[in-house]
């Protein structure tokens, strides 16, 4: 696991060369097809030495989730653990991680008309007042959920609605029947100056590589929206802002840049607080580490 642009792919690929391996892309971007260079896709020269589970699986025209991903990773490590080899899972989609090792909450389905009647409810009481509903029935929620988040209320109001169990008690009882024990690593840069600049002198990479025509072939197709996850992704929207002429060249480039520095802080948030982590040393030999710490460890199914 780790931000984005900490060296990640390389390592696992070292990694790969010194044991036997299969390795399965954790990545929400990698998933799509004709999207290589704006998710700094491994060249296809790599990916035919070190072929990579779960990477241009779907069409960009089709929306990808955490609980597909669950499905997928699952069958292709235990394809891997059968041909006798160890899954090593990379990438810095950090829910899907949480999906894959803690399951998912059975939820229900969303319904417009529940939401349409909540959110007309807050059209006139305003969300503060639907806020203070839900600690009424569901403090943890209330407590996680900030006020003025309307998307995550609306949908913790509308889940006990259609339950009648509080969001917060659905979550916790959610099951998980991972068969393998996971041994977590997280890479993460020591210098977050570096990798702010590392992480803008990447994205300078993929225009000189061609980043604009890549997007600009994806919308010239005709079928695909802008709502789309994978035109959402960082750097694909920004780009698309600036071919549909809504900001210029510079500001395209300086958005592009800050979400993906927003991207790596949240990933890095999501890490401090994910359970079981072991951090490797960025200042020492990172697959020394990662060595003395897989050798002799028991990955297989449980």
């Amino acid at each position: 696991m780790g931000p984005t642009a900490s060296g990640k792919t390389d390592l696992a690929m070292r990694l790969a060369r010194e044991r036997p391996c299969g390795i399965i892309s954790v990545d929400s971007a990698l998933v799509y097809r004709g999207m290589d260079i704006g998710t700094a896709k491994p060249e296809p020269e790599l990916l035919r030495e070190f072929p990579h589970r779960l990477v241009d699986i779907c069409d960009p025209a089709e929306a990808y989730s955490a609980a597909r991903f669950r499905e997928d990773a699952l069958q292709a490590m235990a394809e891997i653990q059968a041909a006798g080899r160890t899954p090593l899972l990379v990438g810095g989609t950090m829910l899907y991680f949480r999906a894959l090792e803690f399951g998912l909450a059975r939820l229900p389905e969303a319904d417009p008309v529940v939401r349409e009647r909540i959110s007309a409810e807050a059209g006139r009481l305003g969300w503060a007042a639907l806020h203070q509903r839900l600690a009424g029935f569901d403090p943890e929620a209330a407590q996680r959920i900030h006020p003025n988040d309307p998307q995550r209320l609306l949908r913790a109001l509308e889940v006990f609605e259609l339950s009648g169990v509080p969001l917060s008690r659905l979550q916790r009882e959610t099951s998980t029947d991972l068969p393998f024990r996971p041994l977590k690593l997280a890479l993460a840069p020591l210098d977050r100056e570096d990798l702010r600049e590392r992480i803008a002198e990447r994205f300078q990479a993929m225009l000189r590589a061609g980043f604009e025509g890549e997007v600009r072939r994806l919308w010239a197709r005709g079928d695909l929206s802008p709502d789309l996850p994978s035109l959402r992704a960082v750097g694909y929207r920004q780009m698309l802002m600036y071919l549909r002429g809504e900001v210029d060249y510079d500001r395209m480039v300086e958005l592009a840049v800050n979400a993906t520095r927003q991207l790596a802080k949240r990933q890095m948030t999501w890490l401090r607080s994910y359970p079981g982590i072991h951090w490797l040393d960025g200042t020492a030999d990172v697959l020394a580490q990662v060595l003395g710490l897989v050798d002799g460890q028991d990955f297989g199914g449980g």
